[in-house]
């Protein structure tokens, strides 16, 4: 604490991201990222690009959103990129959430949420999720400024179908809907192809998970064009340059490789399916996941008790000491060696 603070740091409440260990040897499953390395055209296309390095990059990342454009089917005017998908979320934030009445969003999801709130002074309302930890979208029909949802949502990878979306679009044409996709790729339904008929929707999806680019920070938005322009005026008037020349050139090669995609995917969705049987099998409530990740609870043993047991063991997943959702764990899906070595420590826990 500092005199020279401003007043809304003392209110603030930051986020807290997954641990990172310094050692060599943990099985890390705490923070979503991909087992599998990004496509070897990526590595290559960033190491041709350290030639441009005393150059700005281009501000408008061109040819990513052109890459991005092709590949989703709409206009690159479509397409806003960011440092990640967590700092497109921070201009959708200051350029479109931040109005009267409040926001809403789910009691339990990415809990960056609140935390860009506080940031903000937006006001919101948490709407809990059912007694299967579900979205129900008519919980949504009551006074807003907007809707942020997290489709499929974290911590739970319970995803809505696309027709669930449109129909909240109908509901609520004179309200912005936000559908955060950040694990849309690994078996949920994209909004993005409602976006041509709902002038109300912006999507957003990154490239840190399904692409393997958690260390390069790419994220993007698309919807109609007078919600692209406001992101381009926040972020215009905080940084012009948001992605270095190495990671426009990395995501573009990694959105042109569609088959790598294809096959680190589709080895991921299997491991998923295969973890989640081998959990329940040793006593555990396993959610129906969409994600890169599973949310698990024992029928018999605290969360917080089997995730400080399985990291003396080396093994790290997510606990969340929040109400609710205090004895889930939430297990990244890793290789199909490392979600063995979770199982088999977990054997001798149970």
């Amino acid at each position: 604490m500092s005199r020279f603070w401003s007043p809304v740091v003392h209110t603030l409440s930051p986020y807290v991201p997954g641990e990172q260990p310094k050692q060599d040897g943990i099985v890390k499953l705490n923070t979503n990222e991909n087992p599998y390395p990004p496509s070897p055209r990526v590595l290559a296309a960033i190491a041709s690009a350290a030639e441009r390095l005393r150059l700005y990059p281009d501000p408008r990342a061109t040819r990513l959103r052109e890459a991005i454009a092709a590949h989703c089917d709409v206009a690159p005017e479509q397409v806003f990129v960011g440092n990640g998908s967590d700092e497109v979320l921070a201009h959708t934030f200051q350029a479109l959430l931040k109005r009267e009445p409040p926001l809403l969003f789910p009691d339990v999801t990415y809990s960056f949420y609140p935390v860009y709130c506080g940031l903000y002074g937006i006001t919101h309302d948490e709407v809990p999720l059912d007694a299967a930890m579900r979205i129900d979208i008519s919980n949504y029909r009551r006074p807003s400024s907007a809707i942020l949802l997290c489709n499929p949502n974290a911590p739970t990878g319970i995803a809505l179908q696309r027709d669930a979306i449109a129909s909240l679009l109908a509901e609520q044409q004179d309200r912005l809907v936000v559908v955060d996709e950040t694990y849309v790729d690994f078996g949920a339904e994209s909004a993005v192809p409602l976006v041509a008929r709902h002038d109300n929707l912006l999507v957003i999806q990154t490239f840190s998970k399904s692409r393997s680019l958690a260390g390069l920070r790419v994220g993007f938005a698309i919807g109609q064009r007078p919600l692209i322009e406001a992101l381009e005026r926040v972020k215009d008037s905080f940084n012009s340059y948001p992605l270095d020349c190495l990671a426009i050139a990395g995501a573009v090669a990694a959105i042109e490789d569609d088959g790598w995609f294809r096959d680190t995917r589709a080895r991921i969705i299997a491991s998923r399916e295969t973890l989640a049987r081998d959990l329940r099998q040793l006593g555990f409530d396993v959610l129906p996941s969409l994600a890169n990740f599973v949310f698990a609870r024992h029928r018999s043993r605290s969360g917080a008790d089997l995730a400080a047991a399985l990291r003396q063991r080396g093994v790290l997943v997510r606990h969340f000491g929040k109400p609710r959702i205090e004895d889930f764990l939430r297990i990244t899906v890793g290789t199909e060696a490392e979600c063995a070595r979770l199982v088999e420590v977990l054997r001798g826990l149970i």
